[in-house]
């Protein structure tokens, strides 16, 4: 998937596979916008933040186009622009910073909750890309779990990056769910879903290395529902603690009438 074929001078080629409720997943071309950019920036900058705008709903069948703007290159930050196409026109758009490693302080402050780990919980995913085991919680408005991708080896920086940013837009959703008056006590198994959802917006900061094929718990909470939109906030975690990168979502949320 990450594979993006280049057409043309910083602009970018690439496909996916058909999201369970239609479309193209968010977090998909979320990962493929920020590895596009990658690919016209030299291999010691690495991916530091990125911010998206969901514009469309993508069509898996057919290709996406990713367009690439250099907007700056520094010494110690590279700034990119993406915009993602189809004939429809732009469904998604991007900027994403890059920054050279450097020797500075390193503190903490964000610690990761007492959970169990992931070997004692239920595989519970929607792809055979990535794994995923939801952890138990009685806080309105949150959502944790435990995520990895499946049949990929880590140490690449950017395509760890790239990786993180595909799971990362899954559990805000649930968190959002949560909190809503409405929300069902469950759903699957035959269960009609009541809302409409989608993304609106989303951003991640990558802190510290998280290889792609290790397990890493995010723990999301909604901050609010207002005017139909929803925000969640998320931590993620290495395995050992180590706050590896903060996320934000916001989605649309409405009930669907007649329900």
């Amino acid at each position: 998937m990450m594979e993006l074929e280049q057409h043309g001078i910083d602009t970018f080629v690439g496909a996916g596979p058909r999201y369970p409720w239609g479309g193209l997943y968010g977090g998909q071309i979320v990962s493929q916008g920020l590895r596009a950019a990658g690919a016209t920036v030299d291999a010691q900058y690495r991916p530091h933040s990125l911010h998206a705008y969901f514009i469309r709903r993508g069509d898996h069948d057919e290709p996406i186009r990713f367009e690439v703007d250099r907007v700056r290159n520094g010494r110690s930050f590279v700034t990119r622009r993406v915009v993602a196409r189809q004939s429809i026109g732009a469904i998604l758009t991007m900027a994403a910073s890059f920054q050279v490693d450097e020797e500075e302080a390193a503190v903490q402050t964000v610690a990761m909750p007492p959970v169990p780990s992931p070997e004692t919980l239920t595989s519970d995913g929607w792809s055979d890309v990535f794994d995923r085991r939801f952890v138990p919680t009685d806080t309105p408005g949150r959502a944790l779990g435990w995520l990895r991708l499946n049949g990929v080896k880590g140490g690449d920086p950017l395509l760890d990056a790239c990786a993180l940013a595909y799971v990362s837009d899954d559990l805000p959703t649930d968190a959002i769910v949560a909190l809503h008056p409405d929300r069902p006590e469950s759903w699957g198994d035959g269960e009609e879903f009541p809302f409409m959802n989608a993304s609106l917006d989303h951003a991640i900061w990558f802190h510290r290395p998280l290889p792609a094929d290790e397990w890493h718990l995010q723990d999301f909470t909604c901050h609010g529902l207002l005017g139909s939109r929803g925000l969640a906030i998320g931590h993620v975690f290495g395995a050992g603690g180590s706050h590896a990168a903060t996320i934000t979502q916001e989605i649309v949320l409405r009930r669907v009438r007649g329900r």
